[in-house]
């Protein structure tokens, strides 16, 4: 179950994101302040990884909206940090590149990834990329996290228009990549208007959903002008 705190400030003061970190960047926290509604097992969890993940959230200046993840698939706790606590910060696409610990490379989601950092000239090569989720957080923290059963989950900096015929060639490309290995692997644009699945990029849909800081909304081009009015 996702549970999320109430935020340790007033919410009309939640106005803005912090621009040195990006949604889905892992940050090393020096501490991590507890909250009254706070799950029993995100103490553990910190201690055992004091990292967090940023999040899709607006905060007041100071903080960062961060999710914490325990050891179970089901836990995860969205909260706020605030900014003087992070210690360093992990880009997904400065975890292209790197390799499982000894002994972890045979799981499936790194198995794939490997794959990719294998084809050079590759779609993906054209882009900023890197994993995310479980594959992400057990490279940038050394802490085993994926299992047998692991997706992998992919960040693709997106910031300028992607074609759908590119789209659909890329997202063919890890499908077929996922059925020869027997796992799923999910991609995220990371787009001007937010995160935008690819597969739903892809699919030529009139409208796509788009999560960002003020929430999710449904819009046409993820790289046009975004109104904050509601409007496209």
């Amino acid at each position: 179950m996702r549970v999320c705190a109430a935020a340790p400030f007033s919410t009309a003061h939640a106005t803005s994101c912090d621009a040195r970190w990006r949604p889905h960047d892992l940050l090393r926290l020096r501490r991590l302040d507890p909250a009254d509604d706070e799950p029993a097992w995100v103490r553990d969890a910190f201690e055992r990884a004091p990292y967090a993940v940023v999040r899709r959230a607006l905060a007041a200046d100071g903080f960062v909206a961060i999710g914490v993840r325990g050891a179970q698939r089901a836990q995860r706790y969205g909260t706020w940090v605030q900014a003087d606590h992070v210690i360093s910060a992990v880009a997904p696409e400065s975890l292209a590149q790197t390799q499982p610990d000894a002994g972890r490379d045979a799981l499936p989601s790194f198995v794939a990834l490997r794959s990719l950092q294998r084809d050079p000239s590759g779609l993906l090569s054209g882009f900023a990329w890197g994993p995310i989720g479980s594959t992400g957080f057990e490279l940038a923290t050394h802490v085993p996290t994926v299992n047998e059963t692991s997706d992998l989950d992919l960040l693709i900096r997106a910031p300028e228009p992607l074609s759908l015929k590119v789209a659909s060639a890329l997202l063919a490309q890890l499908q077929m990549l996922a059925s020869r290995i027997g796992i799923r692997i999910d991609a995220q644009l990371d787009t001007p208007a937010g995160g935008v699945a690819l597969a739903e990029w892809a699919a030529g849909k009139a409208r796509v959903l788009a999560r960002d800081a003020g929430g999710p909304r449904l819009i046409a081009d993820p790289w046009a002008a975004v109104a904050h009015d509601g409007s496209d």
